[in-house]
């Protein structure tokens, strides 16, 4: 039999408890169980003692029988001393950023650097005559900032064209 040691909901509606419990795999995840190792209250702050209690030597005692830990119990047991610290990976792509976000990043970057490299000849020479005219001229400047994105961002169109064509040519 496929002993897991899981979390078991209880608690009502948006104020989840937990139970800690040993139960057959193949049981849905509120029913039967063998036996109850702990509880978990995600309610709490997570410096409270009351946030995770654990019976560890049943624990231990469960584990040496062949029970395996979920991977969040796993992540109580480890904070605990028992067991090795899971790695939990994200499962979904949906912290990275979306497709045109990604291009107009490029593009900045690619802005920043054509920039820099045109910038840093003149700069040098001139950098006392620069920082007149940025005073004198800060409201304009502000003015033109947008346009310059505009310009970058049809800048950076065309090429994402161009890599589209160079994809389906290569297939």
């Amino acid at each position: 039999m496929p002993v897991r040691i899981r979390l078991s909901r209880k608690g009502a509606k948006k104020h989840p408890f937990y139970r800690i419990v040993v139960a057959d795999s193949r049981r849905s995840r509120d029913g039967k169980f063998i036996d109850q190792v702990g509880t978990y209250n995600p309610m709490l702050n997570k410096d409270n003692p009351e946030r995770v209690k654990i019976d560890v030597e049943k624990a231990k005692e469960w584990i040496s029988k062949g029970a395996q830990p979920s991977d969040r119990v796993k992540l109580f047991l480890s904070s605990m001393g028992v067991g090795e610290k899971p790695i939990i990976t994200e499962k979904t792509k949906k912290h990275l950023p979306k497709k045109k976000t990604l291009e107009k990043l490029a593009a900045a970057k690619k802005a920043k650097e054509v920039a820099k490299a045109e910038g840093a000849k003149p700069a040098a020479a001139e950098a006392p005559v620069e920082e007149v005219a940025k005073a004198e001229d800060a409201k304009p400047a502000a003015a033109e900032a947008p346009v310059e994105e505009v310009a970058k961002a049809e800048d950076a169109k065309p090429a994402a064209a161009e890599d589209k064509e160079k994809v389906k040519t290569s297939e």
